[in-house]
This record gives C-alpha cells, structure tokens and sequence, in this order.
C-alpha cells in the first residue's frame, strides 16, 4: 500500500496545527521582517534583516523586546534615547509597528504553492485543521480572508496576542487548538512552523512537530530568488535551517508543506505502531 491510500493508519492522527507566515503564506517570511525593519528606522534604529528574522515566531511585542534586549541594538537605543530601552518603548514601537504591518500584510499574503491542496488532502482524510501565529488578531483579520482566497481557511486560528498565558516558545497557542478542536490526544497532533519558537511551542505541548526550511524563516528567501539560486549555496542554506529546526526538536524537516502528506502518512504509521513524540 502507498503512502497516499493509507485510511488504517492515517486515521491514528487527529489535528495537524499550522504556523501562517513561512508556512501556509508569504513564502520567506517577509511581511513581519520588513516592517520590523521598518518600524526601529523610524526611531532611527537600524537593524538588519537577519537581526529581524532572529526571534521570529514570538509574539510582535515579545520580538521586539527580545530585539532591543540584543547588545547592538540595544546600545543603539541607549546612544539615540540616553536609558536603556523600557517595556513603555517596547510598547511605543509596537504601536508604530502595528498599522505598518496592518497595511503591508496584505501585500505578503500569497498562499505558498502546495499549501491549498495539503489542507484539502488533511480534510479528506478525516483531519482537523489548527493554526497560530505570531500576527495579533488585527493582523490576523487583514490576513484570514485574503488566504481564505487561495483555500487556505484552517478550522481554528489562535493569534499571538490573545491568550493570557502568552505566546511562543510555550505551548499555548498549540493547546488552544487542541481544546478548541477537541483533540482528545496532544500525541495525535502534529505542528508545522518554520521558526525555532514555533517547533519549541509543538514539542512542549506534547505532540510531533515538523519544521519546514525552504519556504520559511530560516531560509529567508522568496520563491524567485530560491529558483534563481545555485543549487549549491541553496542546499547550503537549507541544511542550515534543517540543523537549527532539528536541534528545536523537530522529528521531521520539509522544504514546504507541499511535502507534508507523506509525513503525515510515516507519523499515522510510527502512531498506529504504539510510538509517540519523544
């Protein structure tokens, strides 16, 4: 039997959750990058796109904390402001860097290929569909309906400033999906993320978590510059980001989740052999 026509075993899982940007859209994870890139110019605080991509996955306020918290940046603030930076600033930078983002999301909302026909091969096999993000819920709301467009419209979504227990690296987000879905085995879930926050949030709350390289932080290029890449520098980044999500627990690591079907099948397998995520 194929992987692809497997009902006995495919059936051992229950819920497969999802990250958005990297993962089901915006391939590269571009959208939160440049606009946090964006938001600390307009204090006059420059920082690289690399030094954006480093806390992706968190909440915004929380990455722009962990930002600040960098020793480059945070000597910029104390140069430019004269104190080091306060959760006040934090809180002023979010406020500049919410209807920036608000307004560019949109642009950055493309369906990565593959994703719509996943969900609906998940579906046809009985699945639940979660998802989280690091987008608060104003983001989201921008975001959900242009994806919803391209077939992407996920049963629950739990957007990173709405849950008292707070965000990524915790396992929250993820479990609120599991109550929401009502999911009666955190084993039976699997998580989908490209950022190191996001596989850390699916291993803590006990379930299998599949990090995705070449569509997502980790890489960080679009899909025009991937294909325009030699192969050579590209496998190079690849292998990179497949270290860094593999050493955050990820038991499996996909280019896209174009890919995900099969290691959904393998996991429907190792579950209907009695194992568990380590």
């Amino acid at each position: 039997m194929t992987l692809h026509h497997r009902p006995a075993s495919t059936s051992q899982v229950q819920a497969v959750i999802f990250d958005w940007a990297g993962t089901l859209v915006d391939f590269g994870s571009l959208a939160p990058t440049q606009i946090f890139v964006d938001a600390f110019k307009s204090f006059d605080i420059h920082i690289t796109l690399d030094q954006a991509r480093g806390p992706m996955g968190l909440s915004k306020w929380q990455h722009i904390r962990t930002l600040l918290d960098e020793p480059d940046i945070a000597a910029q603030w104390q140069a430019a402001t004269g104190s080091a930076a306060s959760d006040a600033d934090v809180d002023a930078i979010y406020a500049r860097f919410m209807p920036m983002q608000i307004a560019k999301v949109g642009e950055y909302s493309h369906a990565i290929e593959g994703a719509a026909d996943t969900l609906a091969a998940l579906r046809a096999q009985g699945l639940k569909i979660g998802s989280c993000s690091g987008y608060p819920r104003q983001v989201l709301d921008v975001l959900l309906p242009l994806a919803a467009a391209e077939g992407i419209a996920p049963d629950h979504v739990v957007a990173g400033d709405e849950l008292a227990a707070g965000g990524r690296p915790g396992p929250f987000m993820a479990l609120a999906n599991v109550l929401a879905l009502k999911v009666g085995d955190v084993a039976a879930c699997i998580k989908v993320d490209d950022t190191v926050p996001g596989i850390h949030e699916g291993v803590r709350a006990g379930m299998w978590s599949i990090g995705v390289s070449l569509s997502g932080n980790e890489v960080g290029l679009t899909a025009a510059q991937a294909a325009a890449m030699p192969a050579a520098e590209l496998a190079r980044l690849k292998a990179h980001a497949e270290d860094r999500l593999r050493a955050a627990g990820a038991h499996y690591v996909i280019d896209s989740v174009a890919q995900l079907p099969e290691v959904v099948a393998a996991i429907g397998l190792r579950l209907a052999a009695g194992e568990r995520p380590a």
